[in-house]
């Protein structure tokens, strides 16, 4: 009868287990979209409950804030896209066009005095060039053979964010049901997870404003054309994670360059890569370690190795992952490690 009763529980194990595998396999293609989706729906949560408050019909609310956030964020996108495509192919056609080598000559007279070493620099840049236009046009060609893909993956961040919104408090009932921590400890967990997962999806506004003031201030003093316009186009890149300050102050530093002001174009780009596009780091770090009491190189270092490991999405799951640990830790001090699980 034993026997029989462990030979039932390993066949139950294994069953579980091929399950589990398979079923991430299932969801392999289009985790990222999941979890972005399940990030959308924390973020809008408090809006939603306002709205479901408001109409009394979670599937109306529901459908309410994903229809905002399609008007918001999805629907820019669409008619951007157009306006992203035909300025890169200007830029593009533009970069073949202008003289780069003209004022570097200039400044550096000395410098490319022989004609060999001047020939050798010449190859050099146009190789550069070429290499740079060839990979925007090759990853812009990518991007239109994966549109289909693209567009589903946009479908299942909205289909997951539009139910995890309607059916958060069951979800996370399910969830609390299936752990096997005891309530102490799970809240412990809890509380991390959102103090951590707010203060860094959060942060990213703050920091954006102010590397986006930073990129306008090092326009401004050098010199470069319409900064208030691009000041304002360097805000919201600064939110972007996969964008950034970087998006508005190269290319306007290879510009600057290439109309002879070569000294203000080196200086802005020094500026940009040395301070504007480090200080985010720090800054986040800071602000993370401050309101959630984690060492900031913690916070740092889980960042830039989640980042390495996870991509995008490593900047919320590398800090989260060192703070779980770092409560097991704290509770192994307290001698309490026996009192996590129920």
């Amino acid at each position: 009868m034993v026997h029989e009763k462990i030979f039932k529980s390993i066949i139950f194990v294994i069953l579980a287990l091929v399950l589990i595998v398979l079923s991430f396999l299932i969801v392999k293609p289009i985790l990222f979209s999941i979890i972005f989706g399940l990030f959308l729906a924390y973020i809008f949560s408090p809006l939603n409950r306002k709205i479901k408050g408001f109409l009394r019909e979670e599937n109306l609310s529901a459908l309410f804030v994903c229809l905002l956030i399609l008007v918001v964020i999805f629907l820019p996108i669409w008619f951007l896209t157009p306006v992203i495509v035909k300025q890169t192919f200007e830029v593009y056609s533009y970069t073949q066009k202008i003289n780069i080598l003209g004022p570097i000559l200039n400044q550096f007279p000395q410098i490319f005095s022989t004609t060999e070493f001047s020939r050798d620099f010449s190859v050099a840049i146009n190789n550069l060039i070429s290499k740079i236009a060839s990979s925007v046009i090759s990853n812009f060609t990518e991007s239109l053979i994966n549109l289909p893909n693209l567009l589903l993956n946009a479908v299942v961040v909205l289909f997951v964010f539009f139910f995890a919104l309607r059916d958060s408090e069951k979800l996370i009932s399910y969830v609390k049901s299936l752990s096997p921590f005891k309530q102490e400890f799970e809240k412990k967990l809890v509380e991390k997870f959102k103090t951590i997962t707010d203060v860094i999806l959060y942060s990213y506004i703050i920091i954006g404003i102010i590397q986006g003031l930073l990129t306008g201030i090092g326009l401004f003093i050098f010199g470069s054309p319409s900064p208030l316009l691009l000041l304002i186009v360097a805000i919201p890149a600064s939110m972007i994670p996969v964008l950034g300050p970087w998006a508005v102050y190269i290319p306007v530093s290879i510009y600057l360059m290439a109309s002879g002001n070569f000294y203000s174009g080196i200086g802005l780009l020094a500026y940009g890569l040395l301070f504007v596009s480090t200080i985010d780091n720090f800054l986040r770090a800071y602000i993370t370690s401050k309101k959630s009491k984690i060492p900031a190189v913690i916070v740092l270092i889980g960042m830039i190795g989640g980042l390495y490991l996870f991509g995008i999405l490593g900047l919320v799951l590398g800090p989260l992952a060192l703070a779980y640990l770092m409560i097991l830790f704290d509770l192994y001090k307290e001698n309490k490690f026996e009192e996590i699980f129920k």
